[in-house]
């Protein structure tokens, strides 16, 4: 039997792992930043939790959920995470928040499944990070969100668009339904399989079908159809990003793939990921909660594409170096012992030291310090440790000078600003 990996699933190694990792990092910064506390929910829930939330019609529900029966008593039917706000929701409702405490910020992250075509920048499993913000209803938390998505974006040096759309609210959504129900049957033998068989449940999947596209672009517009209020949040979100200096743009054809939105929702693209550009969703939910038996509490959030920002950073040429700024070169038993001692101070310097195994001679050793991007090495032996020193080379300039030992982290910071 061959042992590989799965069709659809991916190891991250090296550079790949640490492009995540950054773009995990920042952004669990800014979220604090930002007021937003940590939740973690399990990876594996019920899986009616998404089948009532996602939506009956949803690709993620119809097509991409992992699904199996639990061997418990109850043959209870369980799915693997395939995005993370309905788990959040469970959490929130079932820990009495919405009506203890309704208003709350939580960041989380880690791995989502969905059994989808792969292709690169969309794998069956992925990562995702995701905001979620409870019991704000203001057009002010919106905004608020779309500029978080902004300031990591700037942080991690990033060019994206914003699209931006309201879908209306329960009491104008009916109408749109209607008009887009109506187009949509006068349309039909244009229209592919999937839009035959959801129409009439879910008129909106027309906007979210990938096969439909063009037929999608004459369809009526949702902002069309907007209630005064709506119009108003809208208009002040609009409002509001534009005084934050955020570039957006608004896309009457934006729904999203999921049944709980309403009012804002929003995608942030990157470019030169071609098809799979989309690297931040989501929108607002304010009838979620309550349909998860809750109170009746506003809800908005959005998830980052962790994968796919990271492609963007390649792409994009914007991963920071992360080669060990020193090699630790020991000749001699002596020196070998006091290496880890000399590595250790290096690194309480705030540098990025690496200790290089003392089986081979020093110019191997030296060619393995350039191959992993050190850009100095530190040789230690007899001599050095009599005489407190160590010897600094500069492997991008081939000079080499012996300082105290106590003065080689400055060396090597100094030397790294040349």
């Amino acid at each position: 039997m061959e042992l590989t990996r799965l069709r659809g699933f991916r190891d991250l190694i090296g550079a790949d792992a640490r492009a995540m990792s950054l773009v995990e990092e920042r952004a669990r910064t800014l979220a604090a930043r930002y007021g937003f506390s940590e939740i973690r929910v399990p990876l594996l829930e019920r899986g009616d939790l998404y089948r009532r939330t996602s939506g009956e019609t949803s690709d993620i529900v119809e097509k991409q959920m992992y699904v199996f029966q639990d061997s418990d008593e109850a043959r209870t039917t369980v799915a693997l995470r395939p995005e993370g706000t309905p788990g959040v929701v469970r959490a929130y409702i079932e820990a009495g928040l919405d009506r203890s405490d309704p208003e709350q910020r939580f960041f989380y992250t880690g791995p989502v499944f969905r059994r989808d075509r792969p292709q690169k920048g969309r794998y069956r499993q992925h990562f995702q990070f995701g905001v979620e913000v409870f019991g704000r209803a203001d057009p002010g938390c919106d905004a608020e969100l779309l500029i978080m998505i902004d300031d990591l974006r700037r942080d991690l040096g990033l060019t994206l668009s914003f699209e931006i759309n309201s879908i209306g609210c329960p009491r104008c959504r009916p109408a749109y339904r209607a008009a887009l129900l109506e187009f949509g049957h006068a349309h039909l033998d244009e229209l592919c399989e999937d839009c035959h068989r959801r129409l009439d449940r879910n008129p909106l999947r027309l906007l979210d079908c990938k096969v439909d596209v063009e037929v999608a672009e004459s369809a009526p517009r949702s902002i069309d159809f907007l209630c005064e209020e709506c119009r108003k949040h809208f208009a002040t979100v609009q409002e509001l990003l534009g005084a934050a200096g955020i570039a957006y743009r608004v896309n009457p054809r934006l729904v999203r793939g999921l049944d709980y939105y309403t009012r804002t929702t929003f995608e942030v693209m990157a470019p030169g990921l071609g098809a799979q550009s989309t690297v931040v969703g989501g929108g607002r939910y304010d009838g979620l909660v309550e349909a998860m038996g809750g109170a009746p509490v506003p809800g908005i959030g959005f998830g980052i594409g962790v994968d796919r920002m990271a492609l963007a950073l390649e792409a994009a040429n914007r991963m920071p170096g992360w080669a060990p700024d020193a090699a630790v070169i020991a000749l001699g038993d002596a020196a070998i012992r006091h290496s880890a001692v000399l590595a250790r101070n290096l690194r309480g310097s705030g540098l990025r030291v690496e200790v290089l195994s003392p089986e081979r001679k020093l110019k191997a050793l030296l060619g393995r310090a350039a191959r992993i991007g050190a850009r100095f090495a530190v040789i230690v032996g007899d001599h050095e440790l009599a005489h407190g020193v160590v010897q600094v080379r500069d492997l991008l300039k081939s000079e080499q000078r012996e300082v105290p030992e106590d003065q080689a982290a400055s060396t090597i910071a100094a030397g790294r600003e040349t």
